[in-house]
């Protein structure tokens, strides 16, 4: 299935960008009066019909719409340290992007390696993503933060906008947020499990999870982060990449509301 980006419409009419219309008109060779599918990355997908096959700004009819297409039950951040290998972190993002998210936050702790991260080759990759695996919501790649600010600043104010945020995370506004750190702690603090943690969530639930760079948080951050109302929780016996942690947390929650 071809699948097809455009956040520009004007009433029943969808405008594809330079290279989404390149790829459309010059590699797939399509031509006016076919029928495409285009997603708008805010939930929508659209059964649409070519009317101008240019290859520098095609346009099509919207025949159909399909709210929540590709969508998912929970509404989850990662906020996740960059690697030091910038290539792991962006296999993170697709991955997560495939598997479902809403928000990547790149946090920068006080053990980061990588302290400058860059964010749009990040937001291609989950673009690229997103149509791969059927989804049209398009997940937001934030800017990067400090670990400690990100902590401190209330859920309600970070920085998924209004018109990016899920019809899930609309409906369960009311609901107790669900806030996890990975860390080790060294045996001072008891971590339960992910799964156990999410056994206790309702369905449509604001889920944070934040995952540290390659030498962990700093205990200050992890102190902080408790005393914010994080769980700390693990993923498990096997000592895990950074990039493997984030992806397997992701993904438990993939499966424990995908049933």
């Amino acid at each position: 299935m071809e699948i097809f980006y455009s956040s520009e419409a004007s009433g029943s009419t969808v405008f594809l960008g330079q290279e989404e219309s390149a790829h459309c008109v010059k590699v797939l060779r399509h031509r006016t009066g076919d029928e495409i599918t285009v997603v708008d990355g805010l939930g929508t997908m659209m059964r649409c019909r070519l009317i101008d096959d240019s290859p520098k700004g095609a346009s099509a009819e919207v025949l159909e719409k399909v709210p929540n297409w590709g969508g998912h039950p929970y509404s989850l951040t990662m906020a996740v340290c960059p690697t030091k290998n910038n290539d792991r972190f962006e296999w993170f993002v697709e991955k997560a992007t495939e598997v479902g998210v809403d928000e990547i936050v790149p946090v920068i702790g006080e053990r980061s390696e990588r302290r400058v991260f860059k964010t749009e080759r990040s937001r291609k990759i989950a673009l690229s993503a997103m149509k791969q695996s059927l989804k049209a919501r398009l997940p937001i790649v934030a800017e990067p933060v400090a670990v400690k600010d990100f902590i401190s600043s209330p859920v309600a104010e970070r920085s998924r906008s209004a018109e990016h945020s899920s019809p899930v995370a609309e409906r369960s506004r009311s609901a107790a947020d669900i806030k996890l750190i990975c860390y080790c702690f060294e045996g001072e603090t008891l971590r339960r499990s992910i799964e156990d943690v999410l056994s206790e969530a309702a369905e449509g639930a604001n889920i944070t999870i934040m995952i540290g760079p390659e030498g962990d948080f700093s205990p200050e951050e992890a102190r902080l982060a408790v005393e914010n109302g994080y769980i700390p929780v693990h993923l498990g016996p096997s000592r895990l990449r950074t990039e493997t942690a984030a992806v397997t947390a992701a993904t438990a929650v993939y499966l424990h509301y995908i049933k």
